[in-house]
């Protein structure tokens, strides 16, 4: 795919997945997005953004996602095992498919630089209930 195929691709993904569309203070800023070499996976790179006091719904993806804070801290709930803060500096990553969420803990934004090896053609994140 070209290059601006896969960026057209990483917007519609990250803009029409109504968790990601939907959650008030939690802006996320699309960067790039890649084929790499497996097959049926891309690589989609974002830069978030989590306002204080702010709790992400629970969720899952359709592939690794790995993340850096870049600013700030976040409180991370991943399903089997213990809650963790992340801090600047600090990086996490939540296997495919693991329920998970994640709460601004801090005072200031905060700003991570993610990125997900997901399957083509599913939604980047599925809400879960």
């Amino acid at each position: 795919m070209k290059t601006k195929q896969l960026l057209l691709v990483s917007l519609l993904i990250l803009g029409s997945t109504p968790l990601f569309a939907q959650q008030s203070g939690i802006t996320r800023f699309p960067l790039q997005t890649q084929e790499f070499n497996v097959p049926g996976r891309i690589a989609i790179q974002a830069r978030v953004e989590i306002e204080p006091g702010i709790e992400g719904a629970k969720h899952t993806h359709p592939g690794l996602e790995m993340a850096y804070v870049i600013e700030g801290q976040l409180e991370v709930k991943v399903d089997g095992q213990p809650t963790r803060t992340y801090k600047a500096g600090e990086a996490f990553s939540v296997a495919e498919g693991v329920v998970h969420a994640a709460t601004n803990t801090g005072t200031v934004v905060t700003k991570l630089l993610t990125t997900y090896l997901v399957e083509v053609g599913k939604p980047l994140a599925t809400p879960f209930k």
